[in-house]
């Protein structure tokens, strides 16, 4: 088989880790012979196989692999034992580290970071500052944005969206086209589902808590908008 890319002489270094800048052998995709890459430890982190790469100043270290279509760039990171793969983008600031996997159409972006276990795929986004770990799945279409946290063994999928300074954690789930923002924190088993809009200075720990808080929502919601009419 033909490499697709080879190491160069270039270097630079992670600690003790010494890294080598990557250059492209044959024109794939949008990648063009001759083309300089980003960095590696070694030919284990980035396939030979498929249209993946690494550009700009990223780095791919540790045991992580990138492979498939997938596309690592600007100044971002993946380390550790991380998996990227199928039609991701990684880039910014954004890193990916531990045992961490992030595929499908998902994008992590900005200064954000999915680490530890958690899973991120389908056509999700990860962006700003927010932080995807533990044992956290993200997938679907759903969205985590800003500065929020999801952990645990917390869920988000279908439409729903976590951003603001929001936290998601313990066993809750976030699905639907539910939203979580503000400094609301939801955690526990709750359950937030549909079209519910959870936000402000607010902690749910049962999906009955948020059941009752989003029904009260919604009657404020509709009190307001009769007087406005009035």
């Amino acid at each position: 088989m033909t490499k697709k890319y080879s190491l160069t002489t270039n270097t630079k270094c992670i600690g003790e880790t010494v890294l080598y800048q990557i250059k492209c052998e044959y024109t794939f995709g949008a990648v063009l012979k001759g083309e300089l890459g980003g960095w590696i430890e070694k030919e284990g982190n980035l396939s030979q196989e498929g249209n993946a790469w690494i550009s700009g100043d990223a780095r791919v270290y540790g045991n992580a692999r990138v492979y498939g279509d997938a596309w690592i760039s600007g100044n971002a990171w993946v380390s550790g034992n991380a998996w990227v793969y199928g039609n991701t983008r990684v880039y910014g600031n954004a890193r990916v580290y531990g045992d961490a996997s992030v595929s499908g159409n998902a994008w992590v972006s900005g200064n954000a970071w999915v680490s530890g276990d958690a899973r991120v795929y389908g056509n999700t986004s990860v962006s700003g500052n927010a932080w995807v770990y533990g044992n956290a799945w993200v997938y679907g279409n759903a969205s985590v944005s800003g500065n929020a946290w999801v952990y645990g063994d917390a869920r988000v999928s279908g439409n729903a969206s976590v951003s603001g300074n929001a936290w998601v954690y313990g066993n809750a789930w976030v699905y639907g086209d539910a939203s979580v923002s503000g400094n609301a924190w939801v955690s526990g088993n709750a359950r937030v589902s549909g079209d519910a809009r959870v936000c402000c200075r607010h902690v749910f720990t049962t999906t009955k808590a948020v059941e009752m808080f989003v029904k009260y929502d919604k009657a404020i919601h509709e009190l307001m908008e009769k007087m406005q009419y009035e």
